[in-house]
Order: C-alpha cells, then sequence, then structure tokens
C-alpha cells in the first residue's frame, strides 16, 4: 500500500474508531487544553518584556500568573490518553472547553495587577478579550499599565482567528480529524480547505492574517501613531476586537489614522478565502463571490444612508462621511472602535447601526454577527418560496456563486436562527432583572452576542459594563461564547447527554 493510500485509510479508520465509542475521550482533550495553556503561558511573557521596557508597573504581575498557567499546562500535559482519536464530539467540546479554560487563565493578570476588579469583572473583561468582544467594565483604560493593555490586546488577535486554528499550526494533532476543530471554530455556515491539509490551511490563513496585520502598523506608524499604540490598534483591528487604550477610543487619533483603521477593519470583515484567490490571481472568484458583493453593498448603502441623516449634525459633508463610515465599518465587522458617540445620533441611524450589529461581518472573517452569508441565505431562501407560491409545478434550484445550495444548509440556517432568537430574548429576559432602560438591556445583549462591545443606551461608546450585576455578566459571558463559538460547541457543552457512555 503505498504512502498516499495510507493516508486515506487512517482518517477514514480513525472516524470509524470515534463512531464506535461511546464516551468522550477526555484525556486526550485535557492534554491537547494543557499544550493550548503553555502556549498561553508564553504568551504572557510578551507583556513581561513590554513591563521592563515600560516599567511602569510590576512585571510579578504577569510572572506569577504564567507560572499558574505553566504549571497547569505541564500537569495536563503529562497525561498519556490510551487513545488519540478524535470524532466530531471530541472537537466540539475540545472548542468549547478551550475558550472557558483559557479565559479564566487568562484572567489572573488582571486580579493580580492591582485593577481591584472582581474574578467576575476580571472573567468578563477576558472573555471579551478572547472572543473578540471588546465590551469592557473599565471606566479608565488609561489608567493601566502599558503591559495590561498589551494583554487585553493580545487576547483579541490570538482569538480573531481562533486558538485552535493557530495549535494546529504548530501541532499535528488528532491525524486526519482537525477539519472538525476547523469547522467548530471557524465562523459561519461552512469552512472550506485552501489546501489538501487542514495545517497548511491554518498556515495560509495566520499568514494572510498577520500581512494584514503588520501591513495596519506601518501605515499607523507613518500617519505619526505612537509604537505602541500602533502595536495595539492593529492587535485590536485585526480581531475585530476593539479593546482601546485610549478612554476616548479612536476619537483623538487623527483623521488619517481613522481613515486607515475604517478601511482595515471593513478589510478584517472580508472572508479570508477572498484573500487566497487574490494571491493565487483568481481574480473571478475573489470579485464575483456573492458574500463579499453583499457585504460591500451593505456597508456603502448604510455609509449614505447614515451621512444624509446626520450631515445637519457636521459643519460639512466630510465630516459627515467620515464618521459615518468609520462607524458603518466598526459596527458590521463587530470591532467596536469609535470616533463618535453614535447613541447621540438620530434614530434613524441608531437603527441602522442595530441591524448592522445583527447582521454583521462575512463567514470566514475575523467579524462576529449573523453573518453576511446567512443572510443572502435566507433571502434567497424566500425568494424561492414566493416562486413557488405563484409557480408551484415549477422546480427551483437555489444557487449561490453558480454552486447549488441544499436544503441541509437551509435548514442548517433556520436552525441557527431560531436558536440565536431564542437565546437572545433568554439573555434579554435575565439581564432586565438589573433593571436598566430597554434600549441598554438589548443592546447589551445583542453587542455581547454578536461580539460588537459598545451597544446603545448607558452601553454606547461613551459608557461600559461595570453597572451590570454579577449574575448579568456572567449571562452576558455567556452570550460572548455563544457568539463566538457560533452557539452549537457551546449547547453540546451543556447537554447532559454529551458526557454519558450511552450516546
Amino acid at each position: 500500500m503505498s504512502k498516499e493510500q495510507e493516508g486515506k485509510v487512517r482518517p477514514s479508520l480513525a472516524t470509524a474508531g470515534a463512531r464506535r465509542r461511546k464516551f468522550v475521550n477526555l484525556p486526550m482533550l485535557l492534554r491537547i487544553i494543557g499544550l493550548l495553556l503553555l502556549i498561553e503561558a508564553a504568551m504572557m511573557l510578551l507583556p513581561v518584556i513590554c513591563e521592563l521596557i515600560c516599567a511602569d508597573g510590576s512585571v510579578f504581575h504577569f510572572l506569577f500568573p504564567f507560572a499558574l498557567t505553566a504549571a497547569a499546562g505541564f500537569g495536563l500535559v503529562r497525561l498519556r490518553p490510551q487513545s488519540h482519536e478524535m470524532g466530531r464530539r471530541e472537537a466540539i467540546l475540545l472548542t468549547a472547553l478551550t475558550w472557558v479554560i483559557l479565559s479564566l487563565f487568562g484572567m489572573l493578570p488582571f486580579i493580580f495587577a492591582g485593577t481591584h476588579m472582581t474574578v467576575t469583572d476580571a472573567f468578563f473583561e477576558t472573555m471579551s478579550g478572547f472572543t473578540t468582544t471588546g465590551a469592557t467594565i473599565l471606566g479608565d483604560v488609561e489608567a493601566l499599565s502599558h503591559a495590561s493593555m498589551l494583554w487585553r490586546c493580545l487576547t483579541h488577535w490570538v482569538g480573531g482567528m481562533g486558538v485552535l486554528v493557530f495549535m494546529l499550526i504548530v501541532l499535528p494533532l488528532a491525524g486526519g480529524q482537525t477539519i472538525f476543530l476547523m469547522r467548530a471554530e471557524s465562523p459561519g455556515p461552512a469552512v472550506s480547505k485552501m489546501s489538501p491539509h487542514m495545517r497548511d490551511t491554518a498556515t495560509i490563513l495566520y499568514a494572510i492574517y498577520f500581512g494584514l496585520t503588520v501591513l495596519q502598523m506601518i501605515l499607523l506608524l507613518i500617519g505619526g501613531m505612537p509604537f505602541f499604540d500602533a502595536i495595539c490598534v492593529s492587535l485590536g483591528t485585526a480581531g475585530t476586537g476593539g479593546f482601546s487604550i485610549k478612554a476616548d477610543s479612536f476619537a483623538s487619533y487623527s483623521p488619517y489614522l481613522q481613515t486607515v483603521t475604517t478601511v482595515f477593519m471593513a478589510l478584517f470583515g472580508v472572508n479570508f478565502s477572498i484573500y487566497f484567490f487574490l494571491l493565487q490571481k483568481k481574480f473571478d472568484l475573489a470579485f464575483k463571490n456573492t458574500e463579499l458583493r453583499w457585504y460591500v453593498g451593505i456597508i456603502l448603502f448604510s455609509i449614505a444612508m447614515i451621512t444624509a441623516n446626520i450631515l445637519p449634525m457636521y459643519p460639512d459633508f466630510h465630516a459627515a462621511i467620515h464618521h459615518a463610515a468609520f462607524s458603518v465599518s466598526s459596527v458590521i465587522t463587530t470591532t467596536g472602535f469609535g470616533t463618535e458617540n453614535f447613541d447621540l445620533w438620530p434614530e434613524f441611524s441608531r437603527v441602522i447601526l442595530v441591524f448592522l450589529m445583527i447582521v454583521g461581518a462575512s463567514a470566514g472573517s475575523t467579524g462576529g454577527g449573523l453573518k453576511v452569508s446567512r443572510l443572502v441565505i435566507l433571502v434567497r431562501a424566500a425568494q424561492v418560496e414566493v416562486r413557488r407560491l405563484i409557480r408551484p409545478r415549477t422546480v427551483k434550484v437555489m444557487r449561490i456563486d453558480g454552486k447549488p445550495v441544499g436544503q441541509d444548509t437551509v435548514r442548517a440556517v433556520s436552525g441557527y436562527l431560531i436558536l440565536y432568537v431564542l437565546i437572545c430574548m433568554v439573555s434579554v429576559l435575565l439581564v432586565s432583572l438589573d433593571g436598566f432602560d430597554g434600549s441598554t438591556t438589548v443592546t447589551a445583549v445583542l453587542a455581547t452576542f454578536n461580539n460588537i462591545g459598545p451597544g446603545l443606551g448607558l452601553v454606547c461608546p461613551a459608557g461600559n459594563f461595570a453597572m451590570f450585576s454579577p449574575l448579568a455578566k456572567v449571562v452576558l459571558c455567556l452570550d460572548m461564547l455563544f457568539g463566538r463559538l457560533e452557539i452549537y460547541p457551546m449547547l453540546v457543552l451543556l447537554l447532559p447527554s454529551t458526557w454519558s457512555k450511552k450516546n
């Protein structure tokens, strides 16, 4: 048997083995989580270096969390699972557990850094970072040390593309079943391979991700932004996170720096496969992509509408379109930076922004939200049903980019929408126990579920989430996870049957 044939057989055998098992391979999952904790511990050394350079805090604020995280990682890595098989269930569980555990250890620097955060607040801030939400409980961000600021932005950058996707680059895990990891963690209805090997696909994704981050950093430095600011802003933009290092978010930066960030926020909201097509000189596949056309169309339409609506509030057309473009790009990509407090804008503009919160960016990007691809599928499915009412006997196949969209995909998207609405309703009900106004309550849920950050009312760009009760903060943390992991991994984690031997 050739090596090629052997490689084809092994994954299928692994899959068969995974199907035969009636239990979760927990030792293997814990070992992989241990490896990820070691990666997280290594990340904590970067703020230590930053602290040694800036000297505005204590290196021990990160050295102690580094030691605890590394010790936990080494302890879990020592586990020797009997089987290294990974099925779909293990991949989904690994995804959900990873984000929870990394956030639990990632909050340690905030607890030991003298920020006076409660455990709930520290977990909220860290979860907001890793899920690229950008919602904060901090009123005075500039009071943080440079190391703490860098750590917040680092969580954005790693969380943007996904910690498991990064792991696939450095660790050959789970044989041929790594596709399950990609599908469980990557946002959008479907994950496509850019290469026959998932490790190569992950490498390509991070190469594009890193390249765009560095490019933005260079352009910001050219515009006169301080080096530290350029690093943090680029990391936050790339992950579409939006943690700012300024109290006024982006308002104090020059129009040039704001424009560069506007463009890059929009770029990071594009499906990364488009960039792969461009690198392969497959321009037709890139520019004729239906989702890309819808994404660009929604952005341009929203900018035009908001500009016309807010024009009387600004001295000239240029200022109005500038702030409208920044806010639209920030909200639809779920980044959350702000040059203006859009909560002061007319109701029409605010409603458009809420709509953009829900729609979100493209599938396969670092942005959150429902995703433009799902919107396209739902609209096309509705068109097919309307035509079927007029001509019942006509067989109409829905196509996107020339490819037929099966009923399974439509059902999956419809099911996701139903779960999306139900979770939002339950979350709004629980958060409303705090007694805040409807605008604050509803948009707080939407802003966290869609991984945006700021909302309206008390959680507008000029506000924060500090006033919520611990219960509400826990609910909002769950919303962040549900939104970032696209609901299903979290549901699988919470189902008792998942952990049962009777499967």
